[in-house]
Order: C-alpha cells, then sequence, then structure tokens
C-alpha cells in the first residue's frame, strides 16, 4: 500500500501540529527508539481540525444554528450536530420547492448511544413514539448495535434528544471523532465470561465518553437529565470517572480541565471498541480499533482481556493508501491494568494519528504504519510497563443468534431477524407493531445485534408461546422460513438519504438474495450459506470487506465485487471485480460458483475456497468458462 515510507510524515507530521491543549506531545525517538525526522516548519492545521478547537467543546457554531429559522444548518454546524448523535441529511429522490425558493428537503437522522446493545422497554417505547410523532415512521437497527431515528425536523430535534436524554440513555458520541457506541456480543447467556463482556462494554462507554457541557447546554437548557445514564448506574462501583482522571504524568492525560482524554481536537478520526468472550465473533470483532476478548480462569473469575488493535473498513474508490484492514493482536491486559492500557492506546492514536489527511486518520493507518510491534511499544511508552503475550483460546465461531435460545438461568431468548435492519410496518408485514406489543403486554427487554436485528432477553418460557403468536398475527415469518442466507446478510441504507451512497444497498439487497439462492438452486447447491454484504459505497458501514461475498457500490448500478473473506469473521476480503452492473449479477457469479462446486474441500466454506485460490485462478477459470456449461 505504500505507507511504509511516509512513517515521518504521516505521524510526527500531524503529532507535530498537535498542541497539548489539543491532546498530547509529538512523537519523539524516545517513544518508539526509532529516529524520525520532524518537519522543519509548523503546518496549517486542518479546517476540520481548527473547527473543532473553535467549537468551544462541540458548541458553536451548532447552538447559533439550530436558533435560526432556517430548515437546515451550515456544513460547519453539521460536522459538530455529529458528536450529539445526528447526521443532517435529504431525500436525494425528492424535487422540493420552499416558499423561499428551490431548496433541499433538509431532515435529521438521529443515532442512540446503546453500550452492549441493551435497550430498556421503556426506551423503546420512547422512540417508537418518537419515530412516528417526529421521524418518517420507522426505525432503523444498525450495525453498530443501536437505533436510529430518520426524518426528523429540525424544530423537533431538540424536544426528541432531550427525551432520550431524561429517560436514562443518550445520543451523545453516537457519532463524530471521539469512541463511538461500545458493542459486544449480543447473546445474553448468564455466564461469568459473557456477563464480563457486558458489564466492560459499559465501563469503557463511560471512560471515553465526551465529557463537555454542550449537551446538556443546548438540548436540555443547562439543566441536568432527569435520571442518570443506565450503563452509567449499573457500572457505578468501578469508579470509572476516578480510572480516567488518574494521571501517571506519561502523557496520556492532557492539560485540558474539560476533556483529559481528548482536549480541544478530540480524536483524529472515528473511533470504535468491541467486547466478546473467546470463540463468540458475532460481533466482527476485528474491524474495531480496539478488541477485547474476556478471559476467565477455571473458576469463571476474570482474569483480564486479550486485546487487538488497528481494525477498520472504511477506503476510498481509486486511493491504494486507503483499505480495509483487520485488526493485529497486541497481548494481554489484566484486569487491574485495563482501563489505564485502553486509555494509551487512545493517547496513541490521539496524539499520532493522521490529521493531516483525513482518509487516513483512522488508527488502523497508524497500526499498519508502525506495525503491530512498534505501535506496542508506542502504549507501554504512555504505560511505563509492558504489555503481556496474546493467550491462546478458543477458535472462532459466529452465530447471528436468532431463534429461541436457553439463557443459563431458567429465562430464554429469542433472536428476531429484520432484513437489513428497517423496522417498519408495510402491509401484512408489521414488524414495528409486533415489537411494540411485546414490550407492551410481556415489558421484555431488547438487545440489538451487530447484524442489524434485535434479541428480546430474559424471556419467561411460559410467554414464549405468546410472543411467538404476536410474531405470527403481524406477518411475521419464523426464523426456520427465513433464507439462511438473508439472515448472514447485511446492507447500510444508501439511497435515497445518505449523502455519500453511489447506488442502492438496502433496497436492492433483498432481489441480490433472492437471484443467488436461484442460481445456487440451479447448481445443484440448495443449502449453501454464504455470508454477503452490500453498501452504496467504499465507506463500508455494513463491513462489506470482511464478507465471503460483498457488493461495494462504484457508481449508478454498479458495484465492485470482493471475495474471500472468512466465514467467521476473521479476515479481509480481496477485490475481484472493478465493475460490475447489476444485470450481471448472474453472469459474473455463475463461473465461480461453477468452479467452488468442481474444485471445493470437504466442507470448505465459499469464502474460504476464494481465499485459497485467489483471485488469479477464478480470472482464469471464469475467462474460460462456457456460460451454461455447469447446468448441462
Amino acid at each position: 500500500m505504500k505507507l511504509q515510507a511516509a512513517t515521518a510524515c504521516l505521524l510526527l507530521g500531524s503529532a507535530a501540529a498537535f498542541s497539548p491543549s489539543g491532546g498530547g506531545r509529538a512523537l519523539s525517538s524516545t517513544r518508539l527508539g526509532v529516529q524520525l525526522e520532524a518537519p522543519k516548519t509548523k503546518k496549517k492545521i486542518p479546517k476540520i481540525e481548527q473547527l473543532k478547537i473553535d467549537s468551544h467543546y462541540l458548541t458553536e457554531p451548532l447552538k447559533e444554528q439550530l436558533a435560526t429559522e432556517e430548515i437546515g444548518i451550515s456544513k460547519d454546524a453539521y460536522q459538530i450536530l455529529k458528536y450529539h448523535g445526528s447526521y443532517q441529511q435529504t431525500a436525494r429522490e425528492k424535487s422540493v420547492r420552499r416558499t423561499d425558493g428551490p431548496g433541499k428537503d433538509f431532515q435529521f437522522m438521529l443515532r442512540l448511544k446503546q453500550p452492549a446493545g441493551e435497550l430498556p422497554p421503556e426506551l423503546y417505547r420512547l422512540i417508537d413514539d418518537l419515530s412516528a410523532q417526529h421521524g418518517q415512521g420507522d426505525l432503523r437497527a444498525t450495525t453498530c448495535q443501536c437505533f436510529q431515528i430518520h426524518g426528523i425536523l429540525k424544530g423537533d430535534l431538540k424536544t426528541v434528544i432531550s427525551s432520550i436524554m431524561d429517560i436514562g440513555s443518550s445520543t451523545v458520541g453516537a457519532c463524530g471523532d471521539v469512541s463511538r457506541n461500545v458493542m459486544t456480543t449480543p447473546a445474553p447467556f448468564d455466564t461469568p465470561e459473557y456477563n464480563y463482556a457486558r458489564e466492560y462494554s459499559k465501563v469503557f462507554a463511560q471512560l471515553f465518553r465526551p465529557m463537555s457541557p454542550a449537551f446538556g447546554q443546548i438540548w436540555l437548557d443547562g439543566e441536568k437529565a432527569a435520571t442518570v445514564e443506565t450503563w452509567a448506574k449499573e457500572v457505578a462501583h468501578h469508579d470509572v470517572d476516578a480510572a480516567m482522571l488518574k494521571d501517571t504524568g506519561l502523557g496520556i492525560i492532557v492539560p485540558d480541565a474539560t476533556e483529559p482524554i481528548y482536549g480541544t481536537r478530540y480524536l483524529p478520526r472515528k473511533f470504535k471498541i468491541g467486547v466478546t468472550v473467546p470463540g463468540d465473533n458475532s460481533l466482527d470483532i476485528y474491524t474495531n480499533d480496539i478488541g477485547c476478548v474476556v478471559i476467565t480462569n477455571d473458576k469463571g473469575e476474570l482474569e483480564g482481556f486479550n486485546v487487538m488493535v488497528g481494525g477498520g473498513m472504511g477506503r476510498t474508490h481509486n486511493k491504494e493508501t486507503t483499505f480495509a484492514r483487520a485488526a493485529d493482536h497486541m497481548g494481554f491486559v489484566p484486569k487491574d491494568q485495563i482501563m489505564e492500557v485502553m486509555k494509551a492506546i487512545v493517547a496513541a492514536q490521539r496524539d499520532h494519528g493522521n490529521r493531516d489527511v483525513r482518509a487516513n486518520a483512522r488508527m488502523k493507518y497508524l497500526v499498519h504504519t508502525l506495525g503491530i510491534d512498534n505501535f506496542k511499544r508506542l502504549v507501554e511508552s504512555y504505560l511505563g510497563f509492558e504489555i503481556q503475550p496474546w493467550r491462546a483460546m478458543a477458535d472462532w465461531k459466529y452465530s447471528d443468534w436468532m431463534g429461541w435460545w436457553e439463557q443459563g438461568d431458567g429465562k430464554l431468548f429469542y433472536g428476531q431477524h429484520v432484513d437489513n435492519g428497517r423496522v417498519k410496518d408495510e402491509g401484512d408485514f408489521r414488524l414495528k407493531s409486533a415489537l411494540r406489543a411485546i414490550v407492551d403486554k410481556y415489558n421484555t427487554h431488547m438487545i440489538m445485534s451487530p447484524t442489524q436485528s434485535i434479541i428480546f432477553r430474559d424471556v419467561d418460557p411460559k410467554d414464549k408461546d405468546g410472543i411467538d403468536k404476536i410474531l405470527a398475527d403481524h406477518g411475521i415469518k419464523p426464523i426456520e422460513e427465513i433464507d439462511p442466507n438473508a439472515r448472514l446478510a447485511m446492507a447500510c441504507p444508501a439511497l435515497p438519504l445518505c449523502g455519500l451512497a453511489q447506488t442502492e444497498a438496502e433496497r436492492i439487497m433483498p432481489s441480490y438474495i433472492e437471484r443467488m439462492r436461484a442460481l445456487l438452486d440451479r447448481m445443484d447447491l440448495p443449502g449453501e450459506e454464504i455470508l454477503m454484504r452490500m453498501t452504496g459505497c467504499p465507506n463500508g458501514c455494513a463491513r462489506p470487506y470482511m464478507a465471503e461475498l460483498a457488493f461495494v457500490g462504484d457508481g449508478a448500478n454498479t458495484y465492485q465485487v470482493w471475495l474471500g473473506g472468512s466465514p467467521v469473521l476473521t479476515r479481509t476480503a480481496y477485490p475481484y471485480m472493478a465493475k460490475m452492473k447489476n444485470d450481471d449479477l448472474e453472469k459474473t457469479m455463475e463461473p465461480i460458483l461453477a468452479m467452488f462446486v468442481e474444485q471445493r474441500g470437504e466442507f470448505e466454506a465459499f469464502g474460504d475456497f476464494t481465499h485459497r485460490v485467489g483471485a488469479e485462478a477464478i480470472e482464469k477459470y471464469s475467462a474460460a468458462y462456457a456460460p451454461g456449461s455447469v447446468f448441462a
């Protein structure tokens, strides 16, 4: 990827322009034990970085813009609004004319913050009502394990956000250059390992929450929320604030009374953390900036965490310096050191991530450029001690946790598949009403799945038949009738609301699943399961680059085809075809599947096969393949 030669620029170039008030000090030879030449002249701070400084901790120009009569906000206010959990959008397929002349139909998407994906019944009732009263009537279950509400008007934002904050939830930090929603395996098993995973997801969410008073000032008129955030109360015994403020004098804490970890410039780019247990990779752990795996002893007592770093999906078409990346194993961290180590990793990215080139600002580029050994040494320089070797653990498996499961405490949980995350009522299919009916009758708690679906937890066994009946009465198919490829699939929202989308994703993915199933059936592969994902642009919101087969939007009705991801989500795929027209799906996939039928190993998955043989062999086979010959 030609990044190694740019090490000094990527690290020192951005760090040298970074003042202590913005968070940290420049990378030096004493930190890594290597000689890198610092730039001779002071660089101009990029506009987005200056905007963060001038925002007065995420307040302006947002506060001023929200008070105007305009239906939208400025580009600068839009950037700051992200930290508050919202994106300004427009319905790209509508032609709107306002009284003051042609204009865009501005609306706002609001994303909740739900550490560990948890959603109490009272919160679901609230957002269900808010989506009907102030949104476009539906909800979206996202790939980051939380709900989004679309279609909110500017004048209603305050009502919606304050209502969410007052019920013990939040949207703070759901977007922006901070630690986003902390994800975990959604399976609510009552075992020590799973309980620790949920607990520490909330600990990390609390540890890296933005501390700016802007959120209360703007949405609550300077008052405190009516109740403390649910997850904050649940982890209060960890004394997270004391751990956050602990200063060893090695550069983790910056001299900033408001944001002691982030500083005035926050992080170079968004930051994602995931937590799971050995063997359970239902959350794409390798796609996170930091991945933590719970390690317990034979008695089920927490010993610490295996920690991986440097994952990330976003890339830009035709820019080889941008790429998807799976995280590297960094080492094992005892439980009493985990918060300080997490702070040190964030500080390393804060101080040395690329703030000059936003496309290269994610921590994966810092890890890639330094290499995992040097990055580990950099983190250790903030700690004053060495990180222990990675501990051996169970092999990874993947499950979506759909259908009925025993929870381990006498209760059940039920996973409800949601096609591409859209919770809506449409004709005889009334999923949104079904969820509300279940919550109202049984007061059930939900957990959002990292794969855009929903889990009901703590279900009394006597209520199982009643929940099944509500779902059936609302036109919801039982999980056994859902195509396995639909259960495995994900797609981003794309058109019509996403401003980055180059083509369809969510709306066209169901037809791709149907077409692929028809092709598999014709090729005598009726039960074959292939993990497929689709996005409308290269940013990777549906994590396509980890899939066995992915379609990435690259122009109107045109997709890149990616192959070779792992069925257990441990490696990235490779680009196979640069431009595939929508109508050419069968033409493209038929020879690949024919080669798969002919040359696969016993029980070999599609992703493992395409990874093993590689793009060149598939291209050669496809070039010589006679269309339709496999059917003959």
